[in-house]
């Protein structure tokens, strides 16, 4: 209609009914231009008197109304999804927030985007054949889109205003939602494809690369808010604009497609997760709110409401502690990660190693680290309660936070009337239990990463001189990092109890040279522990008389940089998978010549140095022969030995060993989408590392640390 007919049309002094006669066509297509993903849908039309029309699409995703009233026209298309998919009908079904989810989404969700990134397209085919083309996504033409993306800039927006205007005057459909259609019109409307990405995981017990690199990421994620806006108290809708936030990577930057790099506020090297391309159903969900579909959600529930920071992200501040985890899903996967030291708060409990019974299990465990997980514990167990289905439960946690991912794991594990499926990796996390704990817990799977001299694995201490009372001068050393607070203290060292001893494949980093500015790692799994405790050595050093040796104490905290996350623990994993990716790649082996002579040579002049200690033992033995705690660590010492023969036999076999597809992914290589994750990831620049096998990212100047050595003997014993 011409500017003078709209006028008079949406006057209030116009009451007479508007003519008949007109005609809207209309068509639904994908970024390809093609109308047959939208082919069959059934569609209501409501005209400017709010008379309805019903039909379906044809097979071309076209439909035209003939002999309407005339004035613009607002389409929908809200049938529920109908349809037998189980992942679609358990979500409509679900007890706890059923989502609304429509034989549109459903389509849409098996379209492609025309650019891999998801960039808009802004030539469609289909435009030439269009007199109106508009860019829509499926929540403008539902009712209710609180679980569906955020929308994208769009080239072609829809006329809101119109739709606004007609919901003003009391014309169109009954709630504000729809698309205004332009009358004696075809209006083509292109659907953005509802897909998203969600981060590739393996969800196999076999350690591998890539669960390595991805779970570091989402174990130093867990130091982030979940940056919900409005944080608490919501009214109507929220955001997650804060990035980097738990809310925004899963709530806004992955379900719209978006490939976030950062997970640390402080961080600058980019380090992507390897993500797959999935139906948006599909992804790592963050819950819905919306108050008027789910009456948990609404305000006058008061301290009972609920919403998507108290649902996915635990912090018990308020309760007097600073635990801190978060937890999502989807249909394969429950992903639990536990935040590590942080605050005083976090250390206080880090020193308390009184040991406690473990009442969800067997043994005894440090005070502190239980403490912690029965704070965290019912958060888990209510949202296992309500969203586990059989999926694979894949817990992640560094430092404390991987002392409470331990006792979470084991406590699921033996949970009475459910069956949970666990797989855990800790980074640079303290022993958690004693001997009876973990001999109670063999069969949970358990991969433990430790870096170089990260001091943390090192303690409470267990052999040697297990009874050392070190006293750090202040009761407490605390060290300034990226993350907040590194603590070793007199807590820290067992004083009585049975020995405290690791649980769970310890798989090692150590650092290998390959010029003046340029290192790599190594990952292994070293059966001897004194690799382990070569920090904790430097660190706690034995004393004699009542005080502490204090000379040079701070210079020895000069490896606490091997405990961080983002300096550390996520370049070593990087760098294992581009070398385990490139050994694939060139079909050789994982340990070059080179480094299988540094490292043996390295363990050879260890074992030397061990029998000089047992020997100097002996020397200093008292006219009645060793005492008892004497005997206990030499024989701790014998059997470091042995294990030492059995480190040197398994770095013999790595030498010679030929990975498979396996090693490197697990059964993510089994993805239908594996291939585009992985080229996906290698498009970013820094992938493309083309040596054999791949150097350390380059860092800048502030954040460079380059290990002296590949492995560091005179810090031992």
């Amino acid at each position: 209609m011409d500017k003078e007919q709209e006028d008079r049309f949406f006057s209030s002094k116009m009451l007479a009914c508007p003519p008949r006669g007109h005609w809207t066509s209309f068509r639904l297509v994908d970024e390809q231009g093609d109308g047959k993903p939208y082919g069959g849908l059934r569609y209501t039309v409501v005209d400017s008197v709010g008379q309805e029309y019903s039909g379906r699409l044809n097979g071309e995703g076209f439909a035209k109304l003939e002999n309407h009233y005339r004035g613009p026209l607002v389409l929908t298309l809200n049938d529920a999804y109908g349809g037998v998919d189980g992942v679609y009908r358990a979500l409509l079904k679900r007890k706890h927030y059923p989502l609304p989810i429509t034989e549109l989404q459903v389509r849409a969700e098996q379209t492609r985007f025309f650019h891999e990134d998801g960039f808009r397209r802004e030539h469609n085919p289909a435009i030439k054949d269009a007199d109106v083309f508009i860019q829509v996504e499926v929540r403008d033409l539902v009712r209710h889109g609180a679980h569906l993306p955020p929308v994208v800039k769009r080239f072609y927006e829809p006329q809101s205003s119109l739709l606004r205007a007609m919901s003003e005057l009391g014309i169109g459909p009954e709630h504000p939602f729809g698309i205004a259609l332009s009358p004696n019109q075809h209006n083509v409307l292109e659907v953005r494809p509802l897909r998203a990405l969600r981060p590739l995981l393996s969800t196999d017990d076999q350690f591998c690369a890539l669960n390595l690199y991805q779970l570091a990421l989402m174990a130093t994620l867990s130091y982030t808010d979940f940056g919900q806006d409005p944080a608490k108290r919501p009214v109507d809708r929220v955001r997650f604009a804060e990035d980097p936030s738990v809310g925004h990577l899963f709530g806004e930057a992955l379900a719209g497609f978006r490939e976030n790099w950062r997970i640390d506020k402080g961080q600058r090297q980019r380090f992507y997760p390897l993500y797959e391309d999935v139906p948006y159903s599909k992804r790592l969900e963050i819950l819905p709110f919306d108050p008027t579909l789910y009456a948990s959600n609404h305000p006058d529930q008061g301290e009972d409401q609920e919403h998507p920071a108290n649902q996915h992200f635990f912090d018990d501040q308020e309760d007097g502690g600073d635990t801190q985890a978060f937890i999502c899903h989807h249909d394969e996967v429950i992903l639990i990660a536990v935040r590590g030291t942080a605050s005083l708060k976090d250390a206080i409990r880090d020193v308390d190693a009184l040991q406690v019974p473990f009442e969800e299990g067997v043994g005894k465990v440090h005070k502190g680290f239980y403490d912690a997980f029965r704070a965290i514990q019912d958060f888990v167990l209510r949202y296992l309660d309500r969203f586990h289905a059989g999926q694979k439960v894949i817990i992640c946690g560094h430092s404390l936070g991987g002392a409470i991912a331990l006792l979470l794991a084991e406590a699921l594990r033996r949970f009475p009337g459910d069956d949970y499926n666990i797989l855990l990796y800790t980074y640079g996390a303290p022993r958690t239990g004693d001997a009876d704990f973990v001999q109670g817990a063999a069969e949970l799977v358990h991969h433990r990463m430790v870096n170089n001299n990260d001091p943390v694995p090192g303690v409470p201490a267990r052999w040697m001189d297990a009874n050392w009372k070190v006293w750090v001068p202040g009761l407490t050393m605390t060290v300034l990092s990226g993350y907040g607070l590194l603590v070793f203290g007199a807590g820290l060292v067992r004083v009585g109890g049975a020995p405290y001893e690791h649980h769970g494949q310890q798989q090692h980093f150590m650092p290998v040279r390959f010029g003046d500015r340029e290192t790599s790692a190594l990952l292994w799994d070293p059966t001897c522990e004194s690799i382990e405790h070569a920090a904790c050595t430097r660190i706690l050093q034995q004393w004699r008389g009542d005080m502490p040796v204090r000379g040079n104490l701070l210079a020895q905290m000069i490896d606490y940089q091997d405990h961080m996350m983002v300096a550390s623990y996520i370049p070593f994993a990087w760098a294992t998978l581009r070398r385990w990716q490139q050994t694939q790649e060139n079909s050789r082996t994982v340990v070059t010549g080179h480094e299988y002579y540094l490292i043996d040579n390295a363990l050879a002049t260890l074992k030397a140095k061990l029998y000089e200690h047992i020997r100097q033992m002996r020397y200093d033995e008292g006219p009645r022969g060793p005492t008892a705690a004497e005997k206990a660590a030499m024989s701790a010492m014998f059997k470091e030995r042995d294990r030492l023969e059995q480190t040197r036999e398994r770095l013999q076999t790595l030498h010679y060993r030929r990975l498979t597809l396996a090693d490197v992914y697990g059964n993510a290589a089994q993805s239908a989408e594996f291939a585009g994750s992985v080229a996906r990831w290698a498009k970013h620049t820094e992938n493309q590392q083309s040596e054999q096998y791949a150097s350390l990212p380059p860092l800048l100047d502030s954040e460079r640390r380059l290990a002296a050595q590949p492995l560091d003997i005179n810090s031992i014993i």
